[in-house]
């Protein structure tokens, strides 16, 4: 048994028999844990193996003897073992990188995650790759992008010979357990051509709570993405079954054996999807059906997404028990706490002093005295050396000079910026100083200077564009800090970005700035009489120093005059500083512990400061160890990266020598992966004299300036001990040693002691500043005079950081004095050793844990091979998506990275992540080379890059998506509740369950004055003649061209003479008889009108059919050969023109034209008249056939009766008061619903005249249907939605234009938008606006609505009520529930009337599954009960029993009497306050969608009209969007209007929006070019059609992301 790192076998018998007896008592009782453990360690003591490894304090409870009482140490890795360090190192030339680079080079963490990802090395990656098309990500040619400040050569990181390995699959990763077993037949592309091999069905097997399950099926990823074809092909085949399985609901789960057959499209090579749930006519395929080219479908078509399925088998979720109510409705799922969770259990820290600060006689009263005396009794000795580019010395600057310019200085401004008797600067103002990093002898005169001439200096970078990353923040800055002045040198000032007329750029956000250089001969020289005023140090500001936030935000951090010299006291105490020392300063002098150590305390005591700028870092990374070399310097300032390129660059150099080093002093020491840069310097440099006790690792922060810092060691004495600690407990804010998975554990090394002169305590990171238990980590607060003590200008969040006051367990303040936030997240270790594990603003805090964001980088570069990404160039950030923080990570990719590299490196990311840090990722997305913002010195600046990604400006050209597996708080899933007619719908009279019955009704159709024509004629055809012989010469219709000229016009007596030519030409033919079947093909025309009354004129009965698009037979011919067929035509009626395309080669190639039938040429008939004209035996025949393809993709033909026809126009007629002398302008399809009728039959019936124009010819004379309506001052037009969105988004800016013209809409009484759908209140609201200016009245738009069963059961007319609009809660509309809310609630979703109930037309609201009536304001489908109801369906097969469902249903219980037909739609009806024309309170209907239509997703109803509109919104770029399902997986394709770097901008977007609004999980993402959507003439989309596409891989996406 090896314990306590000592084997216990190996010990000698007495040992061994004492530890058996110490035992013994402790399990009978007679010495406590505590004892037992001290008296086993004494024991243990000479045997144990000497490591320096650190366990948290002890907690000295009795009571609790938990993990924490007597931590078991842990070999960590010791200082000194240079061998075992040296053969893991990787070489590498030197290349730079930015400050977040190398510090996260950690060897031992490097083997964490190659341990990790070994774990999976058995099967390979799962992860369907995303479908790109070639151009989105040609990246430009490696010579004109150089890499981020990189030099770096082919051997940049050795491959480790484990990492080289096959890559593992992510169903490990996401979950290693499938529900069910999977199967294995792996139905891959090398199958020949002709054979298919069926795959087999899964065997279920029963699972006990041990058996693990087995391995998803898993294959290779494509080789090449070159042929569209090549996908990953080699994925087993795991048939998906919506229904039953065991997963979570809205994860398909595996088939039962035999069940599920899979139909799959023709030619389909799409990026993976197996069409699972098709038409069920279809269902009964064989397995595999050979399509195209004789290659077996299955072998190809749903790998993709079946891989998908596959890793998403069972995402991660926390169990299910605990919920909280979100509005009532919505679940949203709570991870339960954890009985296993770490708790702490040590007692409450107490305040941790720092030594007394000692008092020396000789220190200054001032830091300007200081400088004043060295100017004066020193003024030969050196303050400051800057180096040039290559590293060589530039000039030195003496105390003297330093003194002297700075004196210049303080007179300068003082006395000499403004005319002679105004003083342009006052002590206590603030000013900007800007200065490159390569001259720091400026930056010392203009700082010293300030501080003599007793203004504030505010040290800022040097601008460079006015695109700088957080450029706007500074502004903010110099804001709130008042600046008005900028302090530069006449170079920089030369460099800085100018307008064309020389002035300075005004930087986005910046106040504006005077500049004024500072450069020695530009200075006045003082007056023998002027002494610059030097008061003893007080609370007054001395100089600002900035600070980004997490959020970006730049403050300004206000150092008094006092904090500055306690400050610099404090350090010189603490790193025992002497006269005359040489210090190298690597760091920025500008800002923390550069500015501190290199500028203010290196003068206080007189101290020569090398400073080795950033470029020269950058070209020579070893030209700060030479510098110590050369000056024998006794402290060097630098940060791990600098330890790191030193190392790297150190081959060629043997004679450097660090031996005069007495302090190496590591600013970024804090950083929990310090260590293992520190270990790794020491190694190579002990050789060169380097002493292991001065390496100096420090804590600091803006706010507490230096918190702690390590003191240099005595020779020899043992090096301080490190902590192992548990990532996990880390992630419950608890320090337990880690034991179990050293995969999972963080090395950190201590900051050394409190300051002098400082108290420190531990308090809760969030909350009220309460104090922690030991064991516990919490942030860092100091109280000390030497710290900041404000945020400059902003009290409000001064007081939160600047003054806290630590409160115990019980709430009560511990003291008076306030401490200061250090924004430093640690502990406090025995010894009282500070040890700081992460900061305030890397922490991410996801599902209650908290993640650091410099562990999770520092696991992301740990993964091999790190050729597809910069070091240094790496973001992780976290953003608030559906109730919780997800993690993102961005990096920038090499140009010489491989797809499949880069793919294969993000997956590996993932595992990773997941494996050491239980979290999973987000979004990990790749951005081209040098794109990222950077900050000054070349890290990345993580806010710019958070915002980039929120706005969708990031321009990824690699990106994937993880919602399924991060996002485990998903409400549940409904489950439907069994219908049955319960005792609660009992009716009492109009009432259900209480409330009044949904239905409403139009007014009577009543006889009205015309009722001898009406008995008359009840055909249309009567109404024509009898119009033809009493009204001959009245213009029933004008047809307008483009540029509005009316080509063609027909009056009652030429329609009727036209119609007879065609009746006679139908009559002579033989074939032809009385009721059959014709179809009219006729571009949108008179001529159309003529040919239906010709076909009703002999008996036939016509079919309208829009022709083939000449430019598109092969998309729009199949549709009319359909038609034909369906309807069984004997005869076609059309044009010349037409005829010629029908009978074309071009047709050939789509259809068989040798079976057209008859085809009649109707342009040049002769004049014959016909013998009779047919008169139909009784109205109850069928007068014409409606065919339309509805947007499901079903083509249905409708039976309209003459009665249906003659109800519906006088219905119209009273609507829309239409007699002889009025006119209506028609810019709509007359092929089929409404629009037919108004185009084709009401003209004829109410004698009104009409004025024609096709929809398309609006597309080359936009203003044409405005214009007509202005013209002919028409009052009533009628149009669809494609022709509003055409003019809204063609016009829109150009009204001023058209009001010139002298366009005027103030005539039009009603404009009504003919629909089959839900009105789109947002397109008739922007209409009604943009052309309010041109005299549209706000109340003219209304719209219409009909269905297949009723052409027309809405239509808002001249004379009900205007149409009302209410916001319905859209969680409930999911329930199947109305909820109306107020305008502007979350979530509501405005709906508009459909327009008045048509006169002799009822509805009501009924529940579709117990067809039981419904109460007012209720969610059902729509019935309808009228004389103009269509007869039925006109099908091949007669399919009865549906024509009888739809057509003449009953109500299941009220009135069992009435037939009604189902419109198929889903809607309510509510009571308003208006009155209608009789003088009832008005019933509006409002129509939600069709239940076609809708998806059913985790047991909820969704429109796809409402997540498209989310989508819609995610982006300026995304123009049109649909959405469908596929296996239960909602695919969203969005139409890319932007450029094509934009395309992965959309995914994270487009994911986030519907995450939000509508609580799903987006599983397949495409992005196309605009027009792929299809849209129907009426604008709606064909959203089956779209579907059919992308499963067949017809559409060409620009890119497919499939989300994990």
């Amino acid at each position: 048994m090896a314990e306590h790192g000592v084997d216990v076998s190996a010990l000698p018998q007495e040992v061994r028999e004492q530890l058996a007896e110490l035992d013994l008592e402790l399990s009978e009782g007679d010495i406590t844990q505590k004892g037992y453990e001290k008296k086993r360690a004494k024991v243990l003591a000479p045997y144990l193996v000497q490591t320096q490894t650190l366990a948290p304090p002890p907690a000295y409870d009795a009571q609790s003897p938990g993990p924490s009482s007597a931590p078991a140490p842990e070999p960590g890795p010791s200082n000194s073992s240079s061998s075992s360090s040296c053969h893991r190192r990787t070489r590498r030339s030197h290349r730079s990188g930015g400050t977040r680079d190398e510090r996260y080079r950690s060897d031992i963490h490097t083997e964490a995650v190659q341990a990790a990802l070994a774990k999976h090395k058995e099967e390979k990656m799962a992860l369907p790759m995303p479908t790109k098309r070639r151009s989105t990500y040609v990246q430009s040619p490696i010579d004109n992008c150089t890499p981020p400040d990189s030099s770096s050569s082919s051997d940049d990181e050795a491959v480790s010979s484990e990492s080289a390995g096959p890559q593992q699959s992510s169903d490990t990763w996401i979950n290693s357990s499938l529900h069910g077993s999977s199967t294995s037949s792996s139905a891959s592309s090398t199958l020949s051509h002709g054979e298919s091999r069926p795959t087999q069905a899964p065997q279920p097997q029963p699972q006990s709570q041990q058996a693990p399950p087995p391995p998803a099926p898993s294959a290779q990823p494509p080789h090449s993405h070159s042929q569209p074809s090549a996908l990953a092909e080699a994925f087993a085949q795991t048939r998906i079954d919506p229904g039953g399985g065991v997963g979570p609901p809205d994860v398909p789960s595996q088939a039962q054996a035999r069940g599920s057959r899979v139909d799959l499209p023709a030619n389909a090579v799409v990026r993976g999807m197996s069409r699972g749930q098709s038409r069920s006519s279809m269902m009964e395929t064989a397995d595999v059906r050979r399509v195209g080219r004789g290659v077996p479908v299955s072998s190809r078509v749903s790998t993709k997404i079946q891989q998908l399925l596959n890793t998403l088998k069972r995402p991660k979720r926390p169990p299910l028990s605990e919920f909280f109510m979100d509005d009532q409705e919505e679940i949203v799922e709570v991870p339960q706490v954890d009985p296993n969770t770490p708790r702490p259990e040590g007692r409450q820290i107490i305040p941790v002093k720092g030594e007394p600060l000692g008092v020396v006689s000789n220190w200054p009263p001032a830091l300007q005295a200081a400088l004043a005396r060295w100017g004066a009794t020193q003024g030969k000795s050196p303050a400051l050396t800057a180096l040039d580019i290559t590293g060589k010395p530039l000039y030195t600057l003496t105390y003297g000079k330093l003194w002297s310019r700075s004196v210049k200085l303080a007179y300068t401004l003082l006395n000499k910026l403004g005319t002679k008797n105004e003083q342009i600067l006052k002590p206590g103002d603030r000013v900007a100083l800007v200065y490159p990093n390569s001259d720091p002898g400026m930056f010392w005169v203009a700082f010293y200077g300030c501080l003599l001439a007793e203004v504030i200096p505010v040290p800022i970078e040097v601008p460079l564009s006015r695109k700088d990353a957080g450029s706007s923040q500074v502004g903010f800055l110099l804001g709130s800090c008042g600046v008005g002045l900028a302090l530069t040198s006449e170079i920089c000032l030369k460099g800085l970005p100018k307008i064309p007329t020389g002035e300075i750029l005004q930087f986005k956000g910046w106040p504006r700035l005077k500049w004024v250089v500072t450069d020695s001969k530009y200075l006045t020289k003082p007056s023998k009489d002027w002494q610059p005023h030097i008061p003893t140090a007080n609370t007054d500001t001395a100089y600002i120093e900035y600070k980004a936030s997490k959020e970006g935000t730049v403050m300004g951090v206000a150092v008094s005059k006092v904090a500055l010299l306690t400050h610099c006291q404090a350090l010189t105490q603490a790193c025992n500083y002497c006269e005359g020392e040489t210090l190298v300063n690597v760091l920025d002098f500008k800002k923390d512990m550069g500015l501190w150590h290199g500028v203010l305390t290196s003068v206080m005591n007189r101290i020569h400061t090398i400073s080795v700028p950033y470029a020269v870092m950058k070209a020579c990374p070893l030209s700060w160890v030479q510098r110590v070399h050369i000056h024998k310097a006794r402290v060097a300032l630098v940060k791990c990266r600098d330890l790191h390129w030193a190392m790297m660059a150190n081959r060629d150099q043997r004679e450097t020598s660090l031996a005069s080093l007495r302090m190496l002093i590591v600013a970024d020491g804090a950083n929990p992966w310090s260590v293992s840069s520190c270990d790794a310097f020491l190694n190579v440099f002990q050789a060169h004299g380097l002493k292991p006790e001065v390496i100096c690792p420090c804590a600091t922060s803006p706010e507490a300036m230096t918190v702690a810092i390590r003191r240099p060691g005595v020779p020899g004495a043992p090096l301080p001990a490190r902590a192992i600690l548990s990532m996990t407990g880390l992630s419950h804010g608890v320090i337990r040693v880690n034991t179990e998975d050293k995969n999972s554990a963080l090395t950190v090394q201590d900051v050394g002691h409190v300051m002098p002169g400082a108290l420190m305590c531990i308090v809760k990171p969030d909350g009220p500043p309460m104090l922690c238990k030991t064991d516990e980590i919490g942030e860092i607060v100091v109280n000390s005079r030497a710290g900041g003590n404000m945020y400059y200008g902003l009290p409000g969040v001064t007081k939160n950081t600047f003054e806290v006051i630590p409160v115990n367990a019980s709430g009560a303040p511990i003291g008076e004095i306030p401490f200061v936030r250090s924004g430093l997240l640690g502990f406090v270790g025995p010894g009282s050793l500070i040890f700081v594990v992460g900061k305030n603003e890397g922490l991410l805090m996801v599902s209650g844990r908290r993640h650091n964001a410099d562990d999770l980088v520092a696991t992301a570069l740990a993964v091999e091979p790190v050729k597809t990404v910069y070091r240094g160039r790496i973001a992780v950030f976290s953003v608030t998506v559906f109730y919780d923080e997800r993690i993102v990570i961005v990096a920038e990719q090499r140009p010489d990275a491989s797809e499949e590299d880069s793919f294969q490196w993000m997956s590996r990311v993932l595992q990773a992540i997941d494996s050491i840090h239980q979290v999973g990722l987000y979004c990990l997305a790749l951005v081209p080379a040098n794109t990222l913002p950077k900050t000054p010195l070349g890290g990345i600046h993580i806010s710019d890059t958070k915002q980039l990604f929120l706005e969708g400006a990031l321009h990824p050209c690699n990106i994937l998506m993880c919602p399924h597996t991060c996002v485990t708080n998903m409400p549940k899933p409904r489950q439907k509740q069994p219908v049955g007619v319960g005792p609660a719908s009992i009716m009492v009279g109009n009432l259900v369950a209480g409330k009044r019955i949904a239905q409403a009704a139009g007014r009577d159709l009543g006889l009205i004055e015309d009722q001898d024509l009406i008995r008359k004629h009840q055909f249309l055809t009567e109404a024509l003649q009898w119009r033809a012989q009493t009204d001959p010469d009245h213009t029933l219709y004008v047809l307008l061209n483009a540029k509005g000229v009316a080509v063609c016009t027909a009056t009652c007596v030429q329609l009727h003479k036209r119609a007879e030519k065609i009746a006679a030409a139908l009559m002579e033919r033989s074939g032809i008889n009385i009721g059959e079947n014709v179809v009219l093909l006729y571009p949108p025309g008179i001529d159309l009108i003529a040919a239906f009354y010709g076909c009703l004129y002999a008996g036939c009965i016509p079919v309208t059919v829009r022709p083939p698009h000449p430019q598109n037979l092969s998309a729009t011919l199949p549709t009319v050969r359909m038609i034909i067929d369906v309807s069984k035509a004997a005869c076609i009626l059309t044009t010349q023109v037409l005829m010629k395309i029908l009978r074309s080669k071009e047709a050939a190639a789509s259809v068989n034209i040798k079976t057209w039938p008859i085809i009649i040429d109707t342009d040049d008939l002769p004049r014959k008249r016909p013998p009779t004209i047919y008169k139909p035996p009784n109205a109850e025949m069928i007068a014409y056939l409606d065919f339309s393809v509805s947007t499901t993709g079903m083509l249905t033909g409708v039976k309209i009766s003459h009665v249906a026809v003659s109800a519906l126009c006088r219905s119209i007629k009273l609507q829309c008061e239409l007699y002889s002398s009025r006119q209506i302008a028609i810019c709509l399809d007359p092929y089929c619903g409404l629009g037919f009728v108004l185009w084709c039959l009401a003209s004829v019936y109410s004698g009104h005249q009409s004025i024609l124009i096709p929809p398309l010819e609006l597309e080359s004379s936009l203003t044409l249907w405005l214009g007509t309506l202005s013209q002919y001052r028409i009052r009533d037009t009628f149009c669809s939605y494609s022709v509003m969105e055409l003019c809204t988004k063609g016009l829109g800016g150009q009204t001023e234009l058209l009001k010139a013209r002298g366009v005027n809409l103030a005539c039009v009484r009603s404009c009504v938008v003919i629909a089959e759908e839900r009105p789109r209140l947002a397109l008739t609201h922007s209409f009604s606006k943009l052309f309010k200016d041109l005299g549209l009245s706000m109340r003219a738009v209304s719209t219409a609505f009909g269905s297949r069963v009723n052409l027309a059961i809405c239509l808002q007319g001249t004379t009900g009520p205007d149409s009302s609009t209410v916001y319905v809660d859209m969680k409930s509309l999911r329930h199947d529930r109305v909820r109306l809310v107020e305008r502007g609630a979350p979530q509501s979703l405005p709906l508009m009337e459909s327009g008045t109930i048509l006169p002799g037309v009822r509805v009501i609201i009924v529940n579709p599954e117990t067809r039981g009536p419904l109460g007012d304001s209720h969610l059902g489908e729509i019935w309808v009960n009228s004389p103009h109801n269509a007869t039925g369906y006109y099908t091949i097969y007669g399919e009865e029993n549906l024509q009888a469902d739809h057509f003449n249903t009953k109500l299941s219980f009220g009135d069992p009497q009435t037939l009604w037909a189902r419109t198929g739609y889903l809607g309510f009806v509510k009571r308003t306050e208006l009155t209608d024309s009789s003088g009832d309170r008005h019933d509006a209907l409002f129509v939600v969608g069709s239940l076609d239509e809708t998806l059913e997703l985790r047991g909820l109803r969704y429109h796809p009209i409402d997540i498209e509109t989310s989508v819609s919104r995610a982006h300026r770029s995304i123009g049109e969007s649909a959405v469908f399902t596929w296996t239960n997986l909602l695919v969203v394709v969005a139409e890319l209007c932007g450029s094509e770097q934009d395309a992965l901008d959309l995914v994270p977007l487009v994911t986030n929006v519907v995450l939000e609004e509508h609580h799903l999980i987006v599983g397949v993402v495409v992005i196309v070019d605009p027009g792929v959507i299809p849209i129907n003439s009426r604008g709606e989309k064909q959203r089956m059609h779209l579907r059919d596409s992308f499963l067949a891989d017809q559409l060409d996406p620009i890119y497919v992301a499939y989300n994990m």
